[in-house]
């Protein structure tokens, strides 16, 4: 089994989520304690028989257990290993593996995104682009910051009243409207030939491993969209 440090940062968050101890992990697993922490730590190779076993304990596939796919199940995408294109080497989301695999694939996204966006060469394209995902990061961490109940909302500059009646919605549809525009213009001034190869094989070949992260996300995003319409024609 060739080196993998997802696997043992995966082995190491799925223990934690389940709320047991290392030495109850590794008696359930029939192995040392010593042995477990070496896994954990990447500084020890398990092998097939222990992968299969810790497959079963935590209720995960081998491929979620091996950072090749976001789905406990499986995946219905022949991903390659996820890859991470944050500058920020041996940064680990802490708590949960949900969180860490959620980042990658949004961090490698992003990366591939603003790269083409570079190539591509409208400021104003990327500068409405970076707007509308700003909009929606700040809505996450406002939602997660009021969530947790805490009544001081003068970290925000955006009042309140006008945060839950929407204005930051309707700056994410304007900056959509803005990229856009913009993308029409480029289009129309320097023609169809300055925006870069998007099709499959152009993406993989250029984005190697990035690009298994923007399939991800465009799966997950596909099937999400398409129970929602198959279930309001019910």
């Amino acid at each position: 089994m060739e080196q993998n440090q997802d696997f043992s940062r995966t082995l190491s968050l799925l223990r934690r989520e389940r709320g047991v101890s290392q030495r109850s992990a590794a008696s359930d697993l029939g192995i040392s304690q010593a042995l477990l922490s070496h896994y954990e730590n990447g500084a020890r190779e398990p092998g097939l028989a222990f992968v299969r076993k810790a497959c079963d304990y935590y209720h995960v596939s081998a491929d979620f257990l091996l950072g090749r796919s976001m789905n406990r199940e499986g995946t219905t995408i022949g991903a390659e290993e996820l890859y991470d294109a944050s500058a920020e080497k041996g940064n680990v989301v802490r708590g949960s593996i949900s969180a860490m695999l959620s980042k990658k694939l949004l961090v490698n996204s992003l990366d591939l995104l603003f790269d083409l966006l570079g190539k591509v060469g409208s400021k104003a394209a990327i500068n409405a682009a970076s707007n509308y995902l700003g909009d929606a990061v700040y809505k996450v961490f406002r939602h997660l910051y009021r969530a947790s109940g805490t009544q001081n909302e003068g970290f925000f500059s955006i009042a309140s009243n006008h945060f839950m009646a929407g204005c930051t919605d309707a700056d994410m549809v304007y900056s959509e409207a803005d990229y856009l525009d913009s993308l029409t213009q480029q289009a129309k001034e320097k023609g169809k030939e300055s925006f870069p190869a998007m099709h499959n094989d152009a993406l993989k070949q250029s984005y190697p491993q990035a690009y298994q992260s923007l399939l991800q996300i465009v799966h997950n995003t596909g099937e999400r969209v398409n129970k929602t319409v198959e279930a309001r024609k019910k």
